[in-house]
């Protein structure tokens, strides 16, 4: 396992820390800027504006607001309506005065409609819930700021600005029809989507054009981008379908998966893994410790990672990947690919490549009518050997490389040599295999298959996920946050339970009860074995698999997430583990969700 313990602990604690001084400043009514406030045993007075302006297609929503959450609906209309309650504290005695003093102003311009909300003071906010429910024609454009609330927005066809300083973004499919002027979005020069928040999630699903989306701390789950895509997030994981145009995907130490991508791509994570499905153009690729995985790409790669495994299937471009500790396996594109009834030879060339590990094992599987030159060195020879198949004409050499130490060397031409591939390993072993020996081939194309066909039902899964938190996030963060409230009330007048509201605490910042695995394994009701990866027993991969585990409230696994392991073995443990089910789990007598680790172990007899 090489989990970096102290940077994931630390961020840990923060995040705990931020969501205890969220929660105790919201009940003491203290939080500026909040869009929820303080919750109250008592009754609340609320007042509420509506009216609607008249508007046309194509023109734009500007709705700026120093707090308050959002949410936008699109109708067949040619106006914009909306909505605003605005709530405080009935037992207050200026509490109808507070309400007056909020400014809400709704007017036209030869933009569009712009909407604008904001509390004359600090100590108004802090006291005050806002919630906006704004409907737009179909064909309009949005500009969303608020300071501290979630933006939720339906399907639209135009361009979209979400920015919010505290909360979540969900949006469904944007872009897709013309603007004012006849262009489209993404003819525009300025991206169809940007979505930003300084630490929530954002999810959205299709984006006809240019997608921008930034948070300081949270996930960014897409579907399909049709043009260019930029996704940063300060720590959380990155979720990707198709991509067409360049994307460039930044996290801080979370995962990067992504299914297809037409043009260059660059990932870098600082600790977390890295999935590619198919990428027409190149990808460079760079983790701080965890492992790289891609199943398919066309241009060159650049991969490099800190100390997990590379694992590259149908190399057809030229690759230089690199690992401090971790095991490289990668078979090269057969001779010939069938499309349909065209045949296409594209596996008698080969591009210079290199790959090297620092304490790790090197595979290589390869065509057997692929012209190449081979160099393989392992610098610390004593413990580790070069192995081939027996039809490859490998020669052996032993060259000195320090006071006691002796590197081995192999040297082999295929087919009359050509471009060269570069193998070296400081401490590891090199085996070279043709990809049709022990029926790798078959073994490649069904791991591919199941790969392909993963990535499309996470696609189909994520689509649905946004649908659903479309309906529900509004809802589910106010009851979260009375709940805590009342939670920590509860706490101040009974000493002695700080235990128990510290892992609700965390249950409400990780999504679920946080449980140890040796308590969640007891209640493990149907287990389902992972099977050993026959590509696996192959290149002699083994080691150890830990997996954080999603548990539903009805013991169902709903997700599971890589944190530690060989992908090859990994992608089989989550497998299993997605079929496991366990007890329920009860807390306060209600169904809570769970989140606990699973660890799998995988040794070769």
């Amino acid at each position: 396992m090489r989990e970096r313990f102290p940077i994931r602990w630390l961020t840990q604690m923060l995040a705990v820390a931020v969501t205890l001084a969220l929660l105790a400043g919201s009940a003491a009514g203290r939080t500026p800027g909040s869009s929820k406030a303080p919750a109250s045993e008592g009754p609340r007075l609320a007042e509420e504006k509506t009216g609607s302006v008249p508007t046309r297609e194509g023109l734009r929503l500007r709705l700026v607001a120093d707090f308050g959450n959002v949410r936008i609906l699109t109708t067949n209309s040619i106006q914009v309506s909306y909505k605003v309650r605005i709530e405080t504290d009935a037992r207050a005695p200026d509490a109808q005065s507070l309400l007056k003093r909020y400014v809400f102003t709704a007017r036209s311009s030869p933009a569009g409609v712009q909407l604008t909300g904001e509390s004359p003071s600090h100590d108004t906010a802090s006291r005050l819930t806002v919630s906006f429910e704004v409907q737009v024609p179909r064909r309009y454009n949005l500009d969303v700021l608020t300071q501290g609330g979630n933006i939720e927005t339906q399907d639209i066809d135009g361009r979209v600005s979400l920015v919010t300083h505290g909360g979540n973004i969900t949006a469904g499919r944007i872009g897709g029809g013309e603007t004012t002027g006849g262009r489209s979005p993404a003819a525009s020069g300025t991206p169809v989507a940007r979505l930003e928040t300084s630490g929530g999630h954002i999810a959205v699903l299709d984006v006809s054009g240019d997608l921008r989306a930034t948070t300081a701390g949270g996930h960014i789950t897409t579907a399909n981008v049709q043009g260019d895509a930029y996704l940063r997030t300060g720590g959380g994981h990155i979720r990707a379908g198709k991509i067409g145009g360049t994307a460039q995907l930044e996290t801080g130490g979370g995962n990067i998966s992504v299914q297809r991508a037409s043009a260059r791509v660059t990932a870098t994570t600082g600790g977390g893994q890295i999935d590619f499905g198919e990428a027409a153009g190149s990808i460079r690729a760079r983790t701080g410790g965890g492992g790289i995985r891609v199943l398919r790409v066309a241009g060159a790669m650049q991969l490099e990672t800190g100390g997990g495994s590379i694992f590259l299937t149908k190399v057809q471009g030229a690759v230089r990947a690199s690992t401090g500790a971790g095991t490289i396996t990668a078979w090269f594109l057969p001779e010939e690919e069938k499309s349909g009834s065209v045949e296409k030879q594209v596996g008698r060339t080969f591009r210079a490549s290199q790959l090297e590990s620092g304490q790790g094992d090197i595979v290589v599987y390869l065509p057997r009518e692929l012209p190449i030159t081979i160099e393989a060195i392992i610098e610390m020879s004593t413990d580790y050997r070069i192995e081939a198949d027996l039809s490859l004409p490998l020669k052996l050499s032993y060259l000195t490389s320090g006071p006691g130490a002796r590197a081995i060397r192999g040297e082999c031409s295929l087919n009359g040599g050509g471009e060269t591939l570069r193998l070296k390993t400081a401490a590891g072993n090199i085996r070279l295999k043709y990809s049709d020996t022990d029926a790798q081939a078959g073994l490649n194309r069904q791991q591919m298959d199941q790969l392909r066909q993963r990535m499309a039902a996470q696609q189909r899964r994520l689509e649905e996920m946004i649908r659903q938190q479309q309906k529900e996030i509004q809802s589910q963060v106010e009851q979260q946050f009375e709940k805590a409230v009342e939670k920590q009330k509860l706490e101040e007048r009974e000493p002695g339970r700080l235990g128990e509201w510290q892992r609700k605490i965390e249950g409400l910042w990780w999504g679920g009860l946080r449980v140890n695995s040796e308590a969640q394994q007891k209640k493990l009701v149907h287990q389902v074995q992972p099977a050993y990866p026959d590509v696996a027993k192959q290149a002699g991969v083994q080691g150890t698999v830990v997996l954080k585990v999603f548990i539903g409230k009805d013991g169902d696994v709903q997700e599971v997430k890589v944190l530690s392991g060989e992908p090859v073995l990994a992608e089989a443990a989550a497998d299993a583990v997605r079929r496991w089910r366990y007890q329920p789990t009860v807390l306060d007598g209600k169904l809570v969700n769970v989140v606990t680790t699973v660890t799998v172990e995988f040794r070769l007899k």
